[in-house]
């Protein structure tokens, strides 16, 4: 069994800046990646990664602003958002899986584990 607990949301202006942490316990998973959900709207992927390679993947909206790391010892994938826009509000999730379907890192289908999800809200 694998648990996520996301932390890091928050209000800010648009312009800022914001750093979500999601520390996992369990076993490793072949991706993890943060996923948010807009009022009124499906969920989407904002990044994911493959965790033995590598190879991260980011939604075009958010390419150039958020980045991913990962810091192995503390089990804890980071995603670093600059820029923020009122566009990128919304609950971020932070997702883990096998992927045994091989879907995109943006698809929720990649996904079995789900952290409980953090509140970003940006305003302009």
């Amino acid at each position: 069994q694998v648990q996520l607990v996301e932390s890091g949301g928050g209000s800010v202006q648009a312009g800022e800046s914001l750093r979500l942490a999601c520390v996992a316990s369990g076993s490793t998973q072949r991706v993890m990646g943060w996923l948010r959900q807009a009022p009124g709207q499906d969920r989407e992927g904002v990044a994911g990664i493959y965790t033995s390679r590598g190879d991260e993947y980011y939604h075009p909206s958010v390419k150039g602003r958020f980045t991913l790391s990962r810091d192995t010892a503390k089990n804890t994938l980071y995603l670093q958002m600059n820029s923020l826009k009122p566009e990128d509000t919304g609950i971020y999730y932070c997702a883990a899986g096998d992927n045994a379907g091989t879907w995109s890192v943006l698809s929720e289908r990649a996904y079995t584990y789900w952290g409980q999800g953090t509140q970003v809200t940006v305003s302009s």
